[in-house]
C-alpha cells in the first residue's frame, strides 16, 4: 500500500521523523510543525498504523483479516496489513480521521 500523504486532502501541517526499533525502519508522522507532537500515522515495510476510535478499530478488526490492533497506538488505533483487502481511498479516509482525531487530543 503506497501512501502519498502530501495527497490527501484535509491533512495540516505535520513532521515526519523517520525510526528504527530492533532493526524495524519505520516512519512516524506527527501533527503540527514539532516532531514533539503526537503521532498520527506509522508506516512500516508491510503496515500502516493510525489513530482511531475503539469503535470503528472493534468494527474493522472484525470485518477484515488484515487489520489488527496498532502496536505503536495500543486500542487507541489500528494496524493494516497491505494486502489489499481495503481499497486506497478508504485507507486515505482512516488517515484523515487519524489526523482529526489528533490533533482534538
Amino acid at each position: 500500500m503506497d501512501i502519498d500523504i502530501d495527497k490527501i486532502s484535509g491533512i495540516g501541517e505535520y513532521v515526519e521523523k523517520a525510526l528504527e526499533v530492533n532493526k524495524e525502519k519505520m516512519r512516524v508522522f506527527h501533527v503540527g510543525d514539532d516532531a514533539a507532537d503526537k503521532a498520527f500515522l506509522v508506516i512500516r515495510k508491510n503496515t500502516i498504523e493510525l489513530r482511531t476510535d475503539r469503535k470503528l478499530g472493534q468494527l474493522l478488526r472484525e470485518k477484515y483479516e488484515s487489520v489488527m490492533e496498532s502496536r505503536y497506538f495500543g486500542r487507541g488505533g489500528i494496524e493494516i496489513v497491505n494486502s489489499g483487502q481495503l481499497q486506497k481511498d478508504e485507507v486515505e479516509d482512516l488517515v484523515r480521521l487519524s489526523y482529526n482525531l489528533t490533533i482534538s487530543l
